[in-house]
């Protein structure tokens, strides 16, 4: 989050955002170095991958290497993409030990099948929420990314994205498109009763459905504040984790009936929620 408080994503595009001034940042800044360390070793926990056994890894919206810094000194090898050139050139400069790749994750992945044994990201996924251009549409964006993504991940690999959700919707929105490109999985919320160390990490599972793995500090959890929403077949519903519930229930309608009333405009009678009962037609 920047300084002034505005999300970064509202600021400009990633490539702009993401200049020579804020890419130096990554590799200057010591908090901010710490931090992404904490989230890579989160997401790589949350990957479950095999004990002592190097992983070919793919590091997505990868930055200067941070993440991939923690991937290399667990024995992985790994592949980063990222939108930045900026962000690329400090990574070429740290010498980091992945290959980088220039890419837009919303054009998606381009790998062979089956490439990686799994996925992370750090920090980026939420950028795809956004529609920076014209041409751009959040949901095929979306799709075309996640779609790409579960192909070249190897069956039964895992994927984990740290993200940043500005709301239910934007939560609605992602997980549905990783639904619909075929994976599995759940929110995973660590420290959920925190406003400062609460995180928020995307876990899915490709070809095969796993066990959600539970949020860290969940043992202390609140009721009514899910430390994690799995969702398989159907759509979840993020009430009580981020901002407002993105469910269309009695309140929502009510709601919109007294605008459009206010608006001039006809309203349906509706009985489910008026209470009015209509007369049977025979």
């Amino acid at each position: 989050m920047s300084s002034s408080g505005r999300r970064p994503e509202h600021m400009a595009p990633p490539e702009v955002y993401y200049n020579e001034e804020e890419a130096k940042k990554y590799s200057q800044n010591s908090r901010m170095i710490e931090i992404q360390s904490q989230m890579s070793e989160r997401a790589v926990e949350l990957l479950n991958l095999p004990e002592d056994q190097p992983c070919y890894l793919l590091d997505v919206g990868c930055g200067s290497g941070l993440s991939g810094d923690f991937l290399s000194e667990e024995g992985h090898f790994w592949v980063g993409v990222d939108i930045s050139t900026a962000m690329l050139d400090v990574a070429l400069e740290r010498e980091v030990e992945g290959d980088l790749l220039l890419g837009d994750m919303g054009e998606g992945m381009p790998f062979r099948p089956g490439t990686f044994d799994g996925c992370i990201s750090i920090s980026a996924l939420q950028w795809l929420c956004n529609a920076d251009k014209k041409t751009h549409s959040p949901p095929r964006r979306m799709y075309t990314f996640f779609s790409t993504l579960y192909s070249s991940l190897a069956r039964g690999a895992r994927a984990v994205f740290q993200l940043y959700p500005e709301n239910s919707e934007q939560l609605e929105l992602i997980t549905s498109q990783a639904m619909k490109a075929g994976f599995s999985g759940g929110m995973v919320v660590d420290y959920p009763n925190s406003s400062k160390a609460k995180k928020f990490f995307l876990c899915l599972f490709a070809g095969v459905s796993g066990v959600l793995p539970k949020g860290l500090g969940s043992e202390t959890v609140d009721r009514g504040v899910p430390s994690q929403v799995q969702f398989t077949g159907q759509r979840s519903r993020f009430r009580n984790m981020k901002g407002k519930s993105a469910k269309k229930g009695k309140d929502w309608i009510l709601e919109k009936k007294e605008r459009r009333r206010r608006q001039g405009r006809e309203v349906r009678a509706d009985t489910k929620y008026t209470g009015r009962q209509r007369r049977p037609h025979f």
